[in-house]
């Protein structure tokens, strides 16, 4: 099974006859060497297949099609580079034929003032906008790089490629993605409330469970069976939790053996729990650190079943190969517009959270059920404060009565800000913060967002809208 930052790409050599072909070796060449270079896997046509490995006529395009529907398992996006010209119905027709629906990416070498002879003379340039617009005749979606021609060596390349990492690992990771729903949503949450249909209309499928059930397999286990010793061995490593008391980490350890073992028979790839009140007060723990766990090995698990909040998670997961967390945007920090607070309570992965001192993570009690419910009946809830750095956020929510699915995301940074609080807490600052604040509540989004400790939010921006056709604002 690939793993989350595994990549490969088919790649469509373009090359018109009456241009100099030599151009397509050397740049076929480039290219490869430097995807190599970063580590992508690729799918070309050798050199003996068709002149230079290039497509230009229909024949070639046919033996492309051919080799990526061979391999259409394995291709996880399609990169057209332009050495020179280019044929643009040869690389139409190499996709059309291939019947893939990936990301594709083009891009053109750019030429060089100083060689811009018969011989050298790449013209690049103006045959992407011909390649562009077959693309768009065919409606296949494509993404740009940042200069429209641009050399395989500069940074900027890089860049695009980066990106598009991103928004082909995430329309990978979306498309056929399972998630388990655990619980009934709180009834005092209408924010999380969604559509299942348009979820699956998107290739996403929701599995239920009723707690009911799960609670009926926790009280066939004993103490002593070996994957309930195996599951408290792990808890009791993942952070500490010197203050709790062994028969709620027992508790824990049977809840997580239930949940791994559903999520193995039903082959899930993230959950949403009901995380309030009703275990606690009849079963007598939280589930906050099993979803940590789960969430910190990428298996995004979101609290209060908000199942849009687990999507918003996973995506984050699959641009960036690290752990998200869902979050509140919660309160302001003093009077600076562009500052806030992001707080759970927690349930948050223990990667995003500082590793020393006061905001390192532990195992706690949740304190603001824990009047509700008694604190003896909340342990278990990971507490600390994330680290600071860049971050992404996104959220994504189904908009039923427009038919869709709606998304924003943006960049910002976690901030070292002096805050003492409780739970799963950071200070962000995010340009004009207020302008987003006012977006989200305009137009109706929750309260909750995902974030992750990384800068995707172009490459997941792509993903989303080009490739899913979700309603996408980026807030820059």
């Amino acid at each position: 099974m690939k793993t989350n930052t595994n990549l490969t790409l088919g790649i469509i050599v373009g090359n018109r006859g009456f241009f100099p072909d030599h151009l397509c070796d050397a740049g076929r060449t480039k290219i490869l060497a430097l995807l190599k270079k970063l580590g992508i896997d690729t799918i070309v046509l050798p050199t003996n297949a068709t002149k230079f490995g290039a497509v230009e006529s229909l024949a070639d395009a046919q033996k492309c099609a051919d080799l990526f529907r061979e391999n259409a398992a394995t291709i996880d996006g399609i990169l057209v580079t332009l050495p020179n010209f280019g044929d643009e119905r040869g690389v139409a027709n190499a996709i059309r034929w291939s019947g893939l629906r990936v990301p594709v990416l083009v891009h053109a070498f750019a030429d060089e003032p100083k060689i811009m002879t018969i011989r050298d003379r790449r013209d690049s340039f103006c045959g992407k906008m011909s390649v562009c617009n077959n693309l768009r005749q065919y409606r296949i979606p494509f993404t740009l790089t940042r200069l429209h021609t641009v050399d395989p060596d500069s940074p900027r390349f890089a860049e695009d490629l980066q990106d598009f990492s991103v928004a082909c690992r995430v329309v990978r990771g979306l498309r056929n993605l399972r998630i388990g729903a655990l619980g009934a949503r709180p009834t005092a949450f209408n924010t999380v409330r969604y559509s299942e249909k348009l979820l699956e209309g998107a290739g996403i499928s929701i599995e239920t469970l009723d707690l009911f059930e799960l609670f009926g397999w926790i009280g066939k286990m004993k103490d002593e069976d070996k994957p309930v010793q195996a599951k408290l061995r792990a808890i009791t490593s993942y952070v500490p939790a010197k203050s709790i008391p062994a028969p709620a980490l027992m508790k824990m350890a049977k809840f997580g053996v239930a949940v791994d073992k559903w999520m193995a028979d039903t082959r899930l790839q993230a959950t949403a729990i009901q995380c309030w009140t009703a275990m606690e007060e009849f079963f007598g723990v939280v589930p906050c650190t099993l979803m940590s766990m789960l969430s910190n090995m990428g298996l995004s698990s979101a609290c209060e079943v908000d199942i849009m909040g687990t999507v918003a998670m996973y995506a984050m997961v699959q641009g960036s190969g690290r752990p998200s967390a869902l979050v509140d945007w919660n309160n302001n920090y003093g009077d600076d517009p562009d500052k806030g607070v992001i707080f759970h309570c927690s349930n948050l992965p223990k990667d995003i959270f500082v590793t020393s001192g006061d905001g390192a993570p532990v195992m706690d009690y949740q304190e603001i059920i824990a009047g509700t419910v008694g604190r003896e009946n909340t342990y278990g809830t990971v507490v600390g404060r994330v680290k600071a750095g860049g971050f992404t956020y996104l959220r994504v929510s189904t908009d039923d009565t427009a038919g869709k699915i709606r998304a924003y995301l943006g960049e910002g940074e976690l901030t070292d800000d002096p805050l003492k609080t409780f739970g799963g807490f950071g200070v962000v600052k995010i340009p004009r913060f207020q302008a987003l604040l006012a977006h989200i509540c305009e137009n109706g989004f929750e309260h909750h967002v995902a974030v992750n400790p990384a800068r995707v939010s172009h490459g997941l921006k792509e993903a989303l809208a080009k490739y899913l056709g979700w309603d996408v604002y980026l807030h820059a």
